[in-house]
């Protein structure tokens, strides 16, 4: 049970009686010790303004009568609770009107209260904090469809795909494995038949889906997760190397706050900078990453990505000349 909960129980307990309670029995409602039930009282009390009085000749506590009913203000939840509720509530609100609209339905009221119940202003937090997908591309909505269905169903999937490092199209026959959301963009990793190996499919990319009857192949969750996630990016493969980037000491103000890895590491510089390591194999995505600090970044290793950065930025300058 977490902070927030067990003050809007101890609110309820209090609320609900007219003697006053114990700290043994309020240790046992609460399933906490003696400790956290004064720490609850007091921040109840003294930061929420309710109403509490210590009962010497009772040794409890109760809610004064004379103050009135009194009605708990609304609770912030954390960054990251706000964040799951508020992108729950926005993509349920956003489906396709008629697309499980009478099944989310009680999902979405659920929600709502949730917000109206936790925050001040009546949930009107929901319509006061946004979330922003950048660079979000559009799927058709049967591709999503015919790409989940297979998923869920453990069948093949066959679909025309164009790359677009090449910008060809080739027919492809793949066994789904998981759906992944990131930067705001939908993948499918997933075991193509044609490359015989793992890959993620851009489902903006995907053409003419069609389910097949064929089974689809089981991969290992390990194998998958090795391959999928310990790189850097979206682009799959093994970590193969490691990039030592040095980011300046105003860059580093934002850098040393930021995960770009699960296994990264960094260390902060005389100058004030910041050195960061991330393990990589495909290093599409690293370099536009790398490319968007310009001057305020600097390869260290491994050789062939300064190399690589150097070319970049000389081409890029060329076009300024």
């Amino acid at each position: 049970m977490n902070k927030f909960d067990r003050l809007y129980d101890l609110h309820n307990i209090l609320a609900d009686r007219r003697t006053p309670i114990t700290a043994p029995e309020l240790m046992q409602r609460l399933e906490c010790s003696d400790p956290t039930v004064r720490r609850l009282l007091a921040k109840l009390r003294d930061e929420l303004g309710a109403p509490i009085r210590f009962d010497r000749a009772q040794g409890g506590w109760v809610y004064d009568s004379a103050d009135g009913d009194y009605e708990l203000p609304g609770l912030w939840f954390s960054a990251s609770e706000l964040q799951a509720l508020l992108a729950s509530h926005q993509w349920l609100t956003q489906v396709e009107p008629g697309l499980l609209g009478s099944e989310i339905a009680p999902l979405v009221a659920r929600l709502e209260q949730l917000l109206a119940q936790r925050q001040p202003g009546g949930g009107q937090i929901k319509d006061r904090v946004k979330l922003v997908a950048l660079g979000a591309r559009r799927i058709d909505d049967s591709v999503f469809r015919s790409v989940a269905g297979a998923l869920a169903e453990g069948r093949q999937l066959a679909f025309d795909y164009r790359g677009r490092q090449r910008d060809a199209a080739t027919r492809r026959s793949v066994s789904p494995l998981r759906l992944t959301w990131y930067k705001s963009n939908w993948y499918l990793d997933a075991w193509c038949h044609l490359r015989d190996s793992l890959r993620s499919f851009s489902l903006d990319r995907i053409a003419a889906p069609v389910r097949t009857d064929t089974p689809a192949r089981s991969v290992d969750d390990a194998l998958q997760t090795q391959h999928f996630a310990s790189a850097y990016g979206i682009f799959s493969g093994a970590a193969r190397h490691t990039a030592v980037l040095r980011f300046s000491a105003i860059a580093a103000r934002w850098v040393a706050d930021e995960r770009w890895h699960h296994a990264q590491s960094g260390h902060f510089l005389t100058d004030g900078g910041y050195e960061l390591s991330v393990p990589y194999g495909n290093p599409t995505e690293l370099l536009m990453d790398i490319l968007k600090y310009g001057s305020e970044v600097e390869v260290v290793a491994p050789p062939a990505l300064r190399e690589t950065v150097k070319t970049r930025l000389e081409q890029a300058l060329q076009l300024y000349r």
